[in-house]
């Protein structure tokens, strides 16, 4: 189900390798996850034929187990009422819901450089200066997908799950960021196949901040971390 109220507008300033402008969406309410995919991936399509251009897309969805192309069957531990879905995309299992900001990347990699490894870097990237914004130091873990913030003395704690699919060279999927969101959701799954750490949210941290705001700050950083 398509959320209400959609805000799509072209993406002012932000740096794309087409002629056309790139589209910066923001879903009001609830989108659904169905209805996410078969957009997506109708997106990535005319991305490639030439008949659109790229896309950020920021959802929020209702509560959904997702499994990445890597997820062990035993890692999904205790779904509930919760939709569960397979995906194409690279990574383990995750989780979305209420609370948390997905953010959608349907971009031509092949016109920015044709380097898988890279872009999935910028990703993480993204998330990382975008959380910077607010004080949080947050970084990657060598092998491991995601977005972490570190702790003295103790394991770290994931804030934000990445996960790409690629088709035809142009990307979709994208991350997930924890701003306020039922963190035991996180128990009914091993968050993307990994267990010597936590899960945690911005709220969390003491980062009181709206959608609203963490959304801007994401517009405002994607710059930095997508050159091309």
């Amino acid at each position: 189900m398509p959320a209400d109220n959609p805000d799509t507008s072209p993406g002012m300033g932000l740096n794309t390798p087409l002629p056309t402008p790139l589209e910066w969406r923001v879903d009001d309410g609830l989108t659904g996850y169905d209805h996410a995919l078969t957009e997506m991936e109708a997106r990535a399509r005319a991305i490639r034929d030439g008949s659109a251009g790229e896309q950020v897309w920021l959802v929020q969805h209702p509560p959904v187990y997702t499994a990445g192309s890597s997820a062990k069957p035993g890692d999904l531990l205790n779904p509930g009422d919760a939709l569960v879905r397979e995906t194409g995309r690279g990574g383990e299992w995750t989780w979305h819901g209420p609370g948390q900001r997905v953010g959608y990347t349907m971009l031509d990699v092949e016109a920015r450089g044709r380097d898988i490894r890279r872009f999935v870097r910028q990703v993480e990237e993204w998330v990382i200066l975008t959380l910077g914004q607010f004080g949080l130091e947050a970084m990657r873990r060598d092998g491991l997908p995601g977005v972490w913030l570190m702790r003295d003395g103790a394991p770290p704690d994931k804030i934000a799950a990445i996960g790409i699919r690629m088709t035809r060279w142009v990307s979709w999927h994208g991350m997930a960021i924890n701003l306020d969101p039922d963190l035991t959701a996180f128990e009914g799954i091993v968050p993307c196949g990994v267990d010597d750490g936590g899960v945690t949210s911005l709220h969390r941290e003491g980062v009181a901040i709206t959608m609203d705001t963490l959304d801007e700050a994401l517009r405002q950083q994607f710059n930095k971390a997508f050159e091309f």
